[in-house]
């Protein structure tokens, strides 16, 4: 069996030509013989694709031949080849270069009408698929899966993929507006006439760490990357992340971020952070209705650990009760020892019970009482010895951190009993799916600032599935799928 494949191409003028791009020689005697191969099917697409590129820019040549002032047909100084990139393989388009009319003055001599045309070497499909895959594997997993399934030999390379994704970024970031201190408009008059807000927006953010490519000492080896989550009461969520020492404009990045969710001024966006003084002020003065609370898991965190260092006082018991858990600790107040006489480890393990019960329950002015009890105690436990105790040196801290987020800290129990969040639990998984599973983990990489905050930018795009609308904002007129989906669907 002989199996040939024509194109067949009719101009606007009504002129026909066929062109002949495969032919294909097959039995059936294997079953490996049946239909096309990859191979082949990627020949046929390139030749297709290089037959029809070839009438187009033709086509355009020679309506540009003229010129465009008077209509005079300008002469031929030389022709030169232009490579173009697509998601077929690679190109080489013929370009001609004409002579300038005289019948005004001109800055150059010459023109080439492609030059308008052809005004990126690269498809804007091809840019967008580097960029889709560099966001959730390795440029070289990303190089490799291209060139397996399109025709892409020597298209495409480790180092090509990087520039794209660093360009792509780059025009993200020319988008974003100016940083500005405050971002909340009008007053509450503008407010009411705004429709029925919608549903409350909670917002968490949390830090991670990625390695650094320049590394001078062994405390430089690590810079932080924040991670920022909204989700609504149905669940849904988007996610956005930049390096802290890098951005200039965080506070724009978020405010963004709420507006491409259509969050309006008079709906609630509660914000969740660990009361870091920088995390904190990004999030402040952008909503009118907006909720900043500490994060509670910030808190049993510090106050465990506080738990674990009062053990090797003296008079621990191992019968000495466990602080109780986060969803109990709002019906049961823990046993105070009053004496010390007890042990001076379960007067503090005590005592620590209660900070925590206090907080829980929004006392924060009755909690400090208590951490400046547990100062004192261990202050006098260790009276003379070498250098400060590190519990005494975790309590003092503890005492400022919540000195300092006083006003952050609400009645954490009854938000609990009415269903909202209180912890940053969600934001530690979008830290996972944004940082560590493509900067961090397996991937033994090390990255510049720069270049892990540009990846991060694309990467949360892929990962709200919005990078195939930003593309065809840019790029109206781009084929292919109208709407982005996600990378993997579960089974009907």
């Amino acid at each position: 069996m002989k199996l040939k494949v024509q194109v067949i191409i009719e101009s606007d003028g009504g002129h026909t030509t066929v062109q002949e791009v495969a032919c294909v020689e097959r039995g059936a005697q294997r079953l490996a013989q049946l239909g096309l191969s990859l191979k082949e099917g990627n020949t046929l697409l390139l030749e297709i694709q290089r037959a029809m590129v070839q009438e187009q820019v033709q086509h355009y040549a020679v309506t540009h031949h003229h010129c465009a002032d008077c209509g005079t047909l300008r002469g031929l100084k030389g022709t030169h080849a232009i490579v173009y990139r697509t998601v077929f393989g690679m190109l080489w388009v013929s370009s001609p270069r004409l002579y300038a009319c005289r019948c005004r003055k001109r800055a150059t001599k010459s023109t080439s009408p492609l030059a308008k045309l052809i005004t990126e070497r690269t498809t804007p499909e091809l840019v967008y698929l580097q960029n889709r895959f560099a966001a959730v594997m390795s440029f070289e997993a990303a190089e490799t899966l291209l060139q397996e399934v399109l025709p892409l030999s020597g298209t495409v390379s480790v180092a090509g993929i990087h520039r794209t994704v660093q360009k792509v970024a780059k025009r993200l970031e020319r988008e974003l507006g100016p940083e500005r201190p405050v971002f909340i408009d009008g007053c509450q008059r503008d407010w009411d006439k705004l429709p029925a807000p919608g549903p409350p927006l909670t917002v968490g953010l949390d830090g991670g760490y990625v390695h650094a490519k320049q590394q001078r000492s062994r405390h430089e080896g690590w810079f932080e990357v924040i991670v920022g989550k909204s989700v609504t009461d149905d669940g849904d969520g988007k996610c956005f992340a930049y390096v802290q020492t890098h951005d200039t404009r965080p506070k724009r990045r978020l405010f963004e971020f709420l507006k491409s969710q259509r969050v309006q001024e008079n709906q609630t966006v509660r914000f969740l952070t660990d009361g870091g003084d920088d995390v904190r002020a990004v999030a402040e003065l952008l909503s009118a209705e907006s909720e900043h609370m500490l994060d509670w898991f910030h808190i049993t965190m510090r106050l465990t650990v506080m738990g674990q260092m009062a053990k090797s006082l003296p008079g621990h018991r191992a019968d000495t009760p466990e602080q109780p858990e986060d969803e109990e600790v709002e019906d049961i107040e823990p046993t105070v020892a009053a004496e010390a006489t007890v042990g001076t480890s379960v007067h503090v393990c005590g005592r620590l019970g209660r900070v925590k019960w206090l907080l829980w329950h929004g006392n924060v002015r009755r909690a400090l009482e208590e951490i400046e009890d547990i100062i004192r105690v261990v202050e006098a436990v260790s009276n003379g010895a070498d250098g400060e105790p590190k519990l005494l040196r975790a309590a003092k801290e503890f005492e400022t951190y919540i000195e300092s987020n006083a006003g952050l800290i609400p009645n954490y129990g009854d938000r609990y009993r009415h269903g909202e969040r209180i912890t940053t639990a969600f934001v530690e998984s979008a830290v996972n799916q944004v940082i560590s599973k493509r900067l961090v983990k397996k991937q033994h990489m090390r990255w510049s600032e720069e270049g892990a905050h540009n990846l991060l930018q694309v990467r949360t795009r892929v990962l709200n599935n919005d990078l195939r609308r930003l593309f065809e904002r840019w790029y109206p007129t781009l084929g292919g799928v109208a709407v982005d989906g996600p990378l993997t669907r579960k089974a009907a």
